[in-house]
């Protein structure tokens, strides 16, 4: 199907009940041809026609599952934050490689929090915390590359996803780049500017859903990242606010387009990076955020009541994150409908979706689950969706 004729046909996104988060685990094919890519064994093109391969039995995957929108699966990434800090120049950063994320989760221990100063090691721009040697500039658009390869597969609207500023800004070493930057309004300022290039260019390769992947927010709630913060002698309540600020412009003035964001506590290898519940920020995030389309995670304990849901204004949609992307056990049916349930008492029903809590592979890795394990949750969720509203 071309993309003229998905844009005439396109459900609206911003109303759509299954959704799912953008990464699928990685075939064992195409790790191992990373492996080869990286030491030097093939070349791009060769890469590139595996990658290929993965992109369409991910496509074929969702589709079959019955979601609403499909993705690439990130099948190009070796992280998901590879969408900003592999598309520009200026970091102070090192290669990417499957072997920086292979090391990284060593020796992980799977259902417990990950030790987060492994995030500010010598490594790639934004999954670690690098400074900046030159101003950034666009040297390249990954995620329209990956919109025009995905979006002729697709029988359904491919949604392409993108870290936000909130998280580049986590990842910016400011203190080691004032020779750069006079401070993080000024890196902001850049980041806005060039993720709305980006966007711009994916809007007008057709792309009608754009996902801001905004995991950072939840470091507002957690006490060791505000630890972290007031360590380096920085304010979490200013951070936060010029964080929404510059979510909010990233997606401003762009017609007939669905904006979400995807709001999570970390997820590498089966392990989690934050905790606590959404209260002390959901009025702001709901109401100074203008997304249609908030993506929340909500599949343990950790991410408290569904009240803060009473915030959301009219005309927004909740995708609840009830599916675990951390473990092979499947959800039941009775537990998904019942907590949807539980979520309406504060939110209508016709405000509220579906989704994975996360990705199933945040990077090359992946959690620690298998393939079928991934299509009996992505099933689950269309089932589940069924059963709630038809």
């Amino acid at each position: 199907m071309s993309v003229v004729e998905q844009s005439a046909n396109k459900p609206d996104l911003a109303k759509i009940r299954t959704d799912v988060v953008g990464s699928l685990l990685r075939p064992a094919r195409l790790k191992e041809a990373r492996a080869r890519f990286d030491d030097g064994a093939i070349g791009a093109a060769e890469l590139r026609a595996i990658e290929d391969d993965a992109v369409r039995a991910a496509v074929r995957l969702q589709e079959d599952a019955g979601l609403d929108v499909v993705t690439d699966g990130e099948m190009r990434r070796l992280n998901f934050q590879d969408s900003f800090g592999g598309s520009v120049a200026g970091y102070d950063a090192g290669r990417s490689t499957l072997k920086v994320y292979e090391k990284r989760v060593e020796g992980a221990a799977p259902g417990r929090r990950w030790d987060i100063r492994e995030m500010h090691d010598a490594g790639a721009a934004v999954s670690h915390r690098r400074p900046a040697k030159a101003r950034l500039k666009l040297a390249r658009n990954l995620p329209l590359d990956e919109y025009r390869a995905v979006a002729p597969l697709a029988h359904k609207p491919a949604k392409v996803s993108l870290i936000g500023p909130d998280r580049i800004s986590q990842r910016f070493a400011y203190e080691s780049s004032t020779a750069v930057y006079r401070d993080m309004d000024d890196f902001l300022s850049d980041v806005v500017a060039h993720e709305r290039q980006m966007v711009s260019s994916l809007i007008g390769a057709g792309c009608r859903y754009v996902q801001i992947d905004a995991p950072g927010f939840t470091a507002y709630v957690d006490a060791p990242s505000l630890d972290e913060m007031c360590a380096r002698g920085e304010d979490p309540a200013q951070n936060f606010g010029r964080s929404l600020k510059a979510e909010a412009a990233v997606v401003a003035d762009f017609p007939d387009v669905t904006f979400g964001i995807h709001l999570c506590r970390g997820n590498q290898r089966s392990m989690w990076h934050r905790e606590g519940a959404y209260d002390a920020i959901a009025e702001r995030l709901f109401n100074e955020l203008p997304h249609r389309r908030f993506l929340l995670e909500y599949d343990t304990a950790r991410a408290g009541s569904f009240a803060p849901l009473r915030f959301v204004p009219k005309g927004r949609v909740v995708v609840l994150g009830l599916v675990s992307t951390k473990g092979p056990e499947l959800e039941s049916l009775d537990t998904l409908t019942r907590r949807i349930g539980e979520a309406s008492k504060f939110l209508p029903l016709d405000q509220l979706a579906l989704s994975p809590q996360c990705g199933f592979a945040s990077d090359v890795v992946g959690n620690l689950l298998g393939p079928d394990d991934q299509r009996r949750k992505l099933e689950r969720v269309v089932e589940t969706a069924r059963a709630v509203w038809g």
